[in-house]
């Protein structure tokens, strides 16, 4: 009886510890500006330090190595049970002390800034209610400022561009309230990106070893977003729409024309997607650049040729479910969320003047 007793004991620590960081989860959404004061500007920052610091010596994606790790297990465990050479009730309790695990690690490491102060409260910008003709004039500005900021990726260079979505972050960190440098953000290629990129994955970021990923298939036109965009969620960032208005910002206030053009081109397509039941929709798009216009069908063009549909429904289904898990009610859709920053940013002078923000 002792011996059975201290084997439940055993296998009873990880689950128990789980359900005390699910309650922890609880509190932190409840009280927001302590998770930020306490995780986001404080553990976190530590955490994001050693991690990348330490990931950034492998050219290799630890975290890809890592679930890759957690699938070949699963399988033998599986394989053990069925021949017998492990009990089923065993082959259970290892499942759930791994699955504890992984969910407590998750939260300790990055998670827990699910539940910090919202993007309008921690930048002390102006939250605003558009209506229809905010909206229009906005969309109008941004089909200027693409055309505008129009230019060709003959000379892409990855090094290049990273250097400078770090140097835009590190002048942007007082406005946008980030730890900067807060670690290392050396960008790596998804393992198995042409399966990603059947679900039309990007990018992910690795929050178990602090890791910035970017899918190997995607066009140089779509990299300096994507990257900012990554490098957003690596200073704490989980907020998909959030991460969108970092990007994007970073982006466009860089002098380079890539940067601009590629954070334009992407911010676009998330108001042609909210604008297109406008009664002037055609007329607004019409505006578009030839160049633009064939920029935008490429990468559209170039995703449904990569997508296969079983596996991008299902992939859409677990990051919708995911999302909301963590207390992003509108899901898979809180991608589109962009908009909403990007009009209560072009509606609150004060904070434009603030930080002396000059586009041009």
């Amino acid at each position: 009886m002792n011996s059975r007793g201290s084997n439940i004991k055993k296998w009873g620590v990880l689950p128990t510890a789980a359900v005390v960081v699910f309650l922890l989860t609880q509190a932190a959404a409840s009280f927001p500006e302590v998770t930020e004061q306490w995780y986001s500007q404080k553990f976190y920052r530590l955490i994001a330090v050693v991690f990348s610091n330490v990931s950034a010596v492998f050219p290799f994606s630890l975290d890809d190595v890592f679930y890759i790790l957690l699938i070949i297990s699963f399988i033998i465990l599986v394989f053990l049970v069925i021949i017998r050479k492990l009990k089923l009730l065993s082959g259970l309790n290892i499942l759930l002390n791994t699955l504890a695990a992984g969910y407590i690690l998750f939260y300790v490491l990055w998670g827990f800034n699910y539940f910090r102060s919202d993007l309008n409260e921690r930048l002390n910008l102006k939250e605003v209610t558009p209506d229809t003709e905010i909206f229009t004039r906005q969309f109008k500005i941004l089909v200027e400022e693409t055309n505008k900021s129009y230019c060709k990726f003959d000379n892409f260079n990855k090094t290049s561009i990273d250097s400078l979505v770090e140097e835009s972050y590190k002048n942007l960190s007082l406005v946008l309230q980030i730890n900067y440098p807060g670690g290392k953000r050396r960008a790596k290629k998804i393992t198995f990106s042409h399966f990603f990129a059947k679900a039309g994955i990007s990018g992910y970021y690795g929050p178990f070893f602090s890791e910035v990923h970017i899918n190997n298939t995607i066009l140089p036109e779509e990299y300096p977003f994507v990257l900012a965009h990554e490098k957003a969620h690596q200073f704490g960032i989980t907020s998909e729409a959030e991460a969108n208005f970092y990007a994007w910002l970073a982006c466009i206030t860089s002098n380079s024309k890539q940067l601009q053009y590629s954070a334009n081109l992407q911010i676009l397509r998330f108001f042609l997607y909210q604008g297109y039941s406008l009664k002037n929709y055609k007329e607004i798009t019409s505006g578009l650049d030839g160049n633009v216009k064939t920029d935008y069908r490429k990468i559209q063009e170039h995703w449904e040729q990569l997508r296969n549909e079983k596996v991008d429904k299902i992939a859409t289904k677990v990051n919708d479910t995911y999302l909301k898990t963590n207390k992003i009610e509108k899901g898979i859709e809180d991608y589109t969320g962009v908009v909403k920053f990007v009009m209560d940013f072009s509606q609150d002078s004060v904070f434009q003047q603030k930080w002396d923000f000059n586009p041009d």
